[in-house]
């Protein structure tokens, strides 16, 4: 193996991100946005407990604390200009949604919108805010959860900085009988 070489603090992120690349939407009082989002955990299997960081410089921030709910959606390779463009625009100027292409239906326990386009959908409501303040962390419940039969493992993006993303790679099974 070949020695390896220091590495800038702030980049560590690239090789630690936990999960796909994912679109949060929220509304309130008759706004709603949509936000791309890196960086999110599961916290907890039941109930089914999701913990992120939505800083409070991103226009979605202010929906969210004021509704406590969102939709986490989860887009595929076919969505990452879509993603592209949800990153690098605010929804304080454009409607992101007409903006690119992503159709808002309505969610079956929340106010917030899901996306039709995207592979599944999680519903949330805000469990948990003591973090908020101090580093904008929440920490959701999911009420409702929905995924699209085929394909069973979709190719989701994972965002490794600089513009860079990485596509979910392939499938490994082990039976668990065969692991010591």
């Amino acid at each position: 193996m070949a020695r390896k070489h220091d590495l800038p603090l702030h980049e560590v992120r690239r090789y630690l991100e936990p999960g796909p690349v994912v679109l949060v939407t929220s509304c309130h009082a008759d706004e709603r946005d949509v936000m791309v989002m890196g960086w999110h955990t599961v916290m907890e299997f039941s109930p089914s407990l999701i913990g992120c960081v939505i800083s409070s410089a991103n226009h979605s921030h202010g929906l969210i604390r004021a509704s406590g709910e969102c939709v986490i959606n989860l887009p595929t390779t076919r969505q990452l200009e879509a993603v592209l463009g949800v990153g690098s625009t605010t929804g304080a100027e454009i409607d992101k949604f007409a903006a690119f292409g992503l159709t808002p239906e309505a969610s079956e326990q929340v106010a917030a919108p899901s996306i039709r386009e995207c592979h599944a959908q999680f519903e949330c409501r805000l469990h948990d805010d003591s973090l908020v303040r101090r580093y904008d962390f929440f920490i959701w419940e999911v009420v409702a959860a929905r995924v699209a039969p085929r394909p069973r493992h979709p190719e989701t993006l994972h965002y490794k900085g600089d513009g860079t993303f990485m596509v979910s790679g392939k499938v490994i099974r082990r039976n668990r009988a065969g692991l010591k």
